[in-house]
């Protein structure tokens, strides 16, 4: 820092500097300091910022906080992808100290030749002033320094026009001592960093066919895993995320429900890289050719998907690096490869990589393999496990891509350590997965949500209900309302969600004694009859397609840093909302926790959250069931798990005549589903 004010505790800033804070292109990213002063002059603040390109963006001036606490606020809004570098700079306001001077001494009644000498100092800074006010207002200035001057005019008049330039010298300062903060750097992603709706399947069980006494199985292709894209589409995702599609090993190969013995047509887990046909950068022949997989990313791209791709940092024993590269692993006591262990799970199918023998070396090639499928279309990466990888190779691998290809985005699934996660995001990952799914209760998400907010300059969430790992007991016991419940959550609280092939056919049955599915699709192909499913109304398919449409046509759900909490008098309900101060849009969720019951409650809500003042009457529009209600400050509401757990409200100001509902002004409308009914074991 250099010059005069002291301007300390600037945000956003990383550890220290370190890294640098995150955004997204459009993003309207809250910029503070603390800064102060010796005396009563006034003190200015203002954010200069520079473009990836290096140009400077328009001049931003910070608004003082809450009085006496010396902190100062602006929002800068990045739009381009890239480095952007922000200071901080505080200097003496001369004309905001004469005002503030010669208001409280009109008021006091002095006269003018008590102030001789502050009209004298007005037309001082007024002269400075004309030179940087846009051209179209010079002759305001002028006119006041001339009305100061003229000693023939009374006091009012003398001071009245110089005193009317207080919006104008806001927005074009005079400037003295300017002092200038350290310089920190924001990192500005493209749109989907932030905002982004996933769905995982497997291509493998699209259009397979499972063995039967007279056939053997067989392995569904790219081919026909396009067909599912117009269902994944229709459903509103935006990104199709791929489990691994290379060669699976053959060496310890894991059969159904992990077990440890695997008959000649047990297909394995993708997870466990890599065979006599290739490794990470090699496609599985069952799915297809490389062109096969250029033909798929283009289709998905047709349709509106982007294809993400899963980055997994493993090999299985026959993996063409175990024999090239036999110092990227570990070696036991007894000389063979140690292979992954998360006690007391074992995983005799996977060699873990050891990034100390050959550092540079396995550096090199991973970053290889990265810029490989790069090239291939694929600018997503979901990264698996890397909080089993040393933190300093994310550092380097993710900025080496990003300076050559700044679009590409990775998808941390680290369910581990907080503080392991938060270092993940902040060396470099776009998106995080979360304990989303074990925050079962209103007040635990809540808090939790709280802390995701509060390090909202650098960790993204991605809300998940579920994984083809992690099939949570409430989904297991639920019933169908638990998925509607969980839906609306994880869609609605996080700018980005995703779920697994499988949620909208609400499949819960799970392996005796474990969070995970029975006959898991991890180690066995599980083909499922989409259009029969929601033929019978045995699909959540519309629910789904619903809550991203909601997503898409309200920009205030595309951010996180929006998110407000409301009072509400019943613990098994929550109620959040989401204002964009650009477009006015609002968004006001309230929902159950409670699958089995129907609860009632009543709202207290922030009312200048949602942009309006404390007495404000307004119209509420369900989009879940087209309903409209007359709402205020306190309301009551009324939830049924089997009719709508979920009130998801866009409002509109000022409040209109709504037409009545069947249900009144304190429930919804929406009908029981037949899914309800088909709810099986």
């Amino acid at each position: 820092m250099t010059g005069r004010f002291p301007i300390e505790d600037v945000s956003p800033v990383v550890s220290c500097g370190r890294y640098p804070a995150r955004a997204v292109v459009g993003e309207l990213v809250p910029v503070s300091a603390t800064a102060y002063r010796e005396g009563h002059d006034a003190l200015g603040c203002n954010v200069v910022w520079l473009g990836p390109d290096g140009r400077a963006r328009p001049f931003t001036r910070m608004r003082p906080g809450e009085p006496g606490r010396d902190r100062w606020h602006a929002t800068i809004t990045p739009d381009a992808v890239g480095e952007w570098i922000f200071t901080v700079e505080a200097f003496s306001d001369p004309y905001l100290t004469w005002h503030n001077a010669v208001t409280k001494k009109i008021a006091a009644g002095q006269s003018a030749e008590d102030l001789t000498n502050d009209l004298a100092e007005g037309v001082r800074v007024l002269t400075a002033a004309a030179d940087l006010v846009p051209a179209a207002q010079r002759a305001r200035i002028e006119q006041a320094v001339a009305a100061l001057a003229d000693s023939t005019l009374p006091l009012p008049q003398r001071s009245a026009p110089a005193l009317t330039l207080a919006d104008l010298l806001w927005a074009h300062p005079v400037r003295e001592l300017v002092t200038t903060g350290e310089e920190y750097r924001i990192w500005v992603d493209r749109e989907r960093a932030l905002y982004s709706a996933w769905y995982e399947f497997f291509p493998r069980s699209e259009g397979a066919i499972l063995a039967t006494t007279e056939t053997p199985a067989r392995s569904g292709t790219f081919a026909t895993a396009t067909e599912r894209l117009p269902g994944v589409t229709a459903m509103g995702f935006d990104v199709l995320y791929l489990p691994p599609i290379h060669p699976i090993g053959r060496v310890n190969r894991k059969g159904p429900n992990n077990s440890l013995t695997a008959g000649p047509e047990d297909v394995g887990s993708p997870w466990a890289i890599g065979a006599a046909e290739g490794g990470h950068d090699a496609i599985h022949p069952d799915l297809g050719t490389p062109q096969d997989f250029r033909d798929f990313v283009a289709a998905a791209a047709e349709h509106g998907l982007e294809v993400a791709m899963d980055l997994a940092l493993q090999c299985a024993p026959d993996h063409p690096w175990v024999t090239e590269h036999p110092e990227w692993f570990t070696t036991r006591a007894d000389g063979s490869i140690a292979y992954a262990e998360n006690p007391p799970k074992k995983y005799q199918d996977i060699y873990p990589l050891n990034f100390d023998n050959d550092p540079d070396g396995i550096r090199t090639e991973i970053l290889r393999v990265v810029r490989h499928w790069v090239g291939e279309g694929v600018k997503i990466f979901r990264v698996d496990n890397p909080h089993t990888k040393p933190v300093d190779f994310w550092h380097w691998l993710i900025w080496e891509v990003k300076r050559t290809d700044p679009d590409v985005l990775f998808l941390a699934e680290a369910f581990t350590r907080p503080a392991m996660m938060h270092g993940l995001a902040k060396v470099g990952f776009t998106q995080s997965y979360t304990y989303f799914t074990w925050r079962t209760s209103p007040t635990e998400m809540r808090e939790y949500c709280a802390e995701l907010v509060a390090a909202a300059d650098y960790m993204r969430p991605n809300f998940w209900p579920n994984t083809p790992d992690i099939l949570h007991e409430s989904l297991q016991h639920g019933g169908p309302p638990m998925f509607k419940i969980r839906a609306v959550l994880a869609a609605l609280l996080s700018p980005s969600w995703g779920m697994y092939a499988g949620f909208e056919l609400f499949e819960h049955v799970a392996r005796p004694g474990a969070e995970e599915y029975l006959d898991n699709e991890k180690y066995e192909l599980r083909p499922r009859d989409w259009a029969q499913a929601q033929a019978q109304g045995r699909s959540l398919a519309p629910f789904i397609a619903t809550l991203n449409r909601v997503r898409r046509e309200n920009p205030a759900l595309h951010r996180l840093r929006n998110l407000v909490f409301h009072d509400i008098d019943n613990p098994a309900l929550l109620c959040w909302s989401k204002h964009d101060p650009v477009t006015g849009n609002t968004v006001l969720v309230v929902c159950s926790f409670d699958s089995h019951t129907v609860q009632w409650g009543n709202t207290t809500l922030d009312m200048p959250a949602l942009g309006l003042d404390w007495h404000d009457r307004f119209t509420v529009y369900d989009e879940l069931t087209g309903a409209g209600y007359d709402w205020g400050q306190r309301n009551a509401v009324r939830l049924d798990p089997y009719l709508q757990p979920a009130h998801v409200f866009t409002l509109r100001r000022p409040a209109t005549t709504v037409p009545a509902t069947a249900a009144g002004p304190r429930g919804g409308t929406a009908s029981a589903t037949k899914d309800d009914a088909r709810w099986t074991s």
